[in-house]
């Protein structure tokens, strides 16, 4: 029974995370500021992230783990880029 639930729980988490990423891509093409459009592609990524860890969960598997993890790593990193760079107008100093 606990797994049935916990299957039942796992893809309607799945559903609930496609519909904030495609919320999400709806932000960075409408946005009207380059500021919300960076908000949009960072909930993208932890979006998409947490959609990866689900499927590790569901299929029992390590790769998803460890992508999920790479793109955790690359969406702070682009996010910290894209930041300084609508501040101060340049990202390497």
């Amino acid at each position: 029974m606990s797994s049935v639930i916990i299957s039942w729980s796992i893809s309607i988490s799945q559903m609930f995370l496609l519909l904030a990423m495609g919320c999400c891509a709806i932000c960075m093409i409408r946005g009207p500021r380059a500021q919300d459009r960076i908000v949009g592609l960072d909930a993208f990524y932890v979006s998409g992230m947490l959609l990866l860890i689900t499927f590790g969960m569901r299929t029992g598997s390590t790769i998803y783990f460890e992508a999920a993890l790479v793109i955790a790593l690359f969406g702070f990193i682009s996010t910290a880029a894209l930041a300084k760079f609508l501040m101060r107008g340049e990202v390497i100093e």
